[in-house]
């Protein structure tokens, strides 16, 4: 009798581990891909965000429109508030500016006493254009990109950063 001769009960054992080994595979290689898939999807950065009929904005006084965005990055959601001015210069110009101060991130508001948007960490003021005219702000307000499509305004996010 030779020692490389197969007896029975290693051909079992070698019988069972291919068997095991091969339902683990058809099991495990469908369960891994289902719970990396998420973190594998692509992320789109900018969207469009529809901020309804334009009528719902007076010409020459800033409106604001706030809305929250929900995002979901693999397993993780995310909720992000924006705030935004939109100011209708006349029928068809429109220009939307973040709520967000360039110096600190506060959330500006609208005067209307004074025609300024003011930051109320450190005074920083914005004319009706969203341009920094006092204050530590070091540029003007981020503005978003405006769309109009059958009397409906769209911004695309995000807003870009505006040059002083």
């Amino acid at each position: 009798m030779k020692n490389n001769d197969l007896n029975r009960r290693d051909f079992i054992k070698m019988t069972a581990a291919a068997i095991g080994g091969l339902i683990g595979t058809v099991i495990g290689i469908p369960s891994v891909a289902y719970l990396l898939s998420p973190s594998l999807r692509a992320e789109e950065d900018a969207d469009s965000i529809a901020l309804g009929p334009l009528e719902n904005y007076p010409i020459g006084v800033p409106t604001r429109f706030d809305f929250t965005r929900t995002k979901v990055n693999g397993w993780e959601r995310t909720a992000t508030n924006y705030g935004l001015f939109v100011f209708r210069k006349s029928e068809s110009e429109v220009r939307v500016f973040s709520d967000i101060c360039t110096h600190l991130a506060c959330r500006v508001n609208w005067h209307p006493d004074i025609q300024h948007y003011i930051s109320p960490c450190h005074d920083g003021h914005f004319d009706i254009t969203g341009k920094n005219i006092s204050g530590p702000p070091p540029r003007p307000l981020d503005e978003f990109i405006t769309k109009i499509e059958d009397g409906n305004l769209f911004v695309t996010l995000p807003p870009f950063k505006r040059d002083a």
